[in-house]
């Protein structure tokens, strides 16, 4: 069964746009599926998983592209970079919009030049796991405080409860476990693990100890929603922190993880500068950390660790599927004071408090007025800074003001 992926409009947009198409995304999101639904009769189609494919491409690349002359879908195109000159080649002869599309699971070192070496001709759109708007079959938008706007989707939406949406949080966002409901959880995630562990992280990223790096994805699973300290994740596995830090970068390039920055501003003195880690799929980070039914991990110790990341990556998601950059930071400072995430757009930033609970006091919001020296900036050498409508996502019923700044907004909502 297919499922309707929210990024398909921003996929015809961009193939109209640039002649090479690329998709990026973890494994198994539905990179190939999404593309050959939306490929035209005419399009050829080639894997580079196929040895054969894959031999012909790194040996001849000019062959190769005789062979799969455009238009064309290359599947997971980070095993042959020797085609990106002759690619370049042929788009600049050509000028075709949407000739190549390329899908690749990876940004490793085989995958670090080719913004670089397709500068100007390549649009690259990263693909994540489901959103609930593409599981439950409503339209997708990018997440906004404004609370005009939530009160138009309020109507557009199905209210879930906390037992329906800790299932959804326990299952993750891979396709599969959606198009196919029988696949058994526990051996899906296994393999999956298995496979980039083997492929990925072996063959790619050139990690020595598969185990040793098996035990770091644990590591930071259980550090999910937390600020990173190489040091702990270093010593929790028995490694050196450089290593730990180099590991972390294969996570956040294989789209396992995503790191946030902390939101800097001179006026706000005290600012801690490390960035907060998420796992972008909450079922992946359940199976690694041995979670295995959604009302236990509902009760247990990390239950709100996993509210906040799957929170997270909802709103992430939502900016993805538009072809947007997530503008999305967070507020630590010295005092221990803490907001979960700021969006910052078009000179305003937007303060949103992630809390698994229905019952909100003023005291939700405690933590926005760190914000507002921002707005006393009277200084012609700093750029001064709005602070806008505030958000508390929590378990809430109905979308209601906690205060003339913020709004508490139900989980599935966003």
């Amino acid at each position: 069964m297919y499922i309707h992926r929210a990024a398909e409009e921003t996929i015809r947009k961009t193939a109209k746009m640039f002649p090479i198409l690329l998709i990026t995304g973890p494994r198994q999101v539905g990179k190939t599926t999404l593309l050959q639904h939306m490929m035209e009769p005419e399009r050829k189609y080639v894997t580079l998983d196929d040895p054969n494919a894959r031999s012909l491409a790194k040996t001849d690349p000019e062959l190769f592209l005789q062979r799969y002359a455009p238009p064309v879908l290359i599947d997971e195109f980070q095993y042959a970079t020797e085609l990106l000159p002759y690619i370049k080649m042929s788009v600049d002869r050509s000028r075709q919009k949407g000739g190549f599309w390329l899908t690749g699971s990876q940004v490793f070192h085989q995958m670090k030049n080719v913004s670089e070496s397709l500068a100007g001709r390549v649009g690259i759109i990263q693909l994540l796991g489901l959103s609930d708007a593409e599981i439950y079959g409503y339209e997708s938008e990018p997440f906004t405080t404004d609370p005009k706007h939530l009160t138009a989707r309020m109507a557009k939406v199905e209210p879930v409860d906390l037992g329906r949406l800790y299932w959804r949080i326990f299952r993750g966002s891979m396709p599969e476990l959606y198009a196919e409901p029988d696949v058994p959880w526990e051996t899906y995630y296994r393999s999956y693990v298995n496979t980039y562990l083997q492929r990925d992280i072996h063959d790619l990223a050139q990690v020595g100890n598969e185990m040793q790096f098996f035990n770091f994805m644990i590591a930071v699973a259980a550090h999910t929603a937390k600020p990173v300290k190489y040091e702990e994740l270093a010593q929790a596995v028995g490694i050196s922190a450089p290593t730990a830090k180099k590991w972390l970068s294969i996570l956040v390039s294989s789209h396992i993880i995503a790191l946030v920055q902390p939101y800097y501003n001179n006026v706000l003195k005290r600012v801690v500068k490390m960035p907060l880690l998420h796992f972008l799929d909450t079922g992946l980070a359940a199976y690694l950390l041995h979670w295995d039914n959604p009302e236990a991990l509902e009760r247990g110790a990390m239950t709100g660790q996993f509210f906040e990341s799957f929170v997270f990556s909802e709103i992430y998601k939502s900016y993805l599927n538009e072809g947007k950059e997530p503008p999305i930071f967070y507020y630590r400072d010295k005092d221990q004071r803490e907001i979960d995430l700021l969006l910052y757009q078009n000179g305003t930033v937007y303060p949103v408090e992630i809390k698994k609970t229905a019952a909100l006091g003023k005291s939700a919001t405690k933590n926005f007025g760190v914000l507002m020296p921002l707005e006393k900036l009277e200084s012609a050498d700093v750029l001064k800074v709005e602070v806008g409508t505030g958000a508390v996502v929590c378990m809430a019923h109905d979308l209601l003001p906690i205060d003339k700044k913020a709004w508490a907004v139900p989980a599935w909502l966003i």
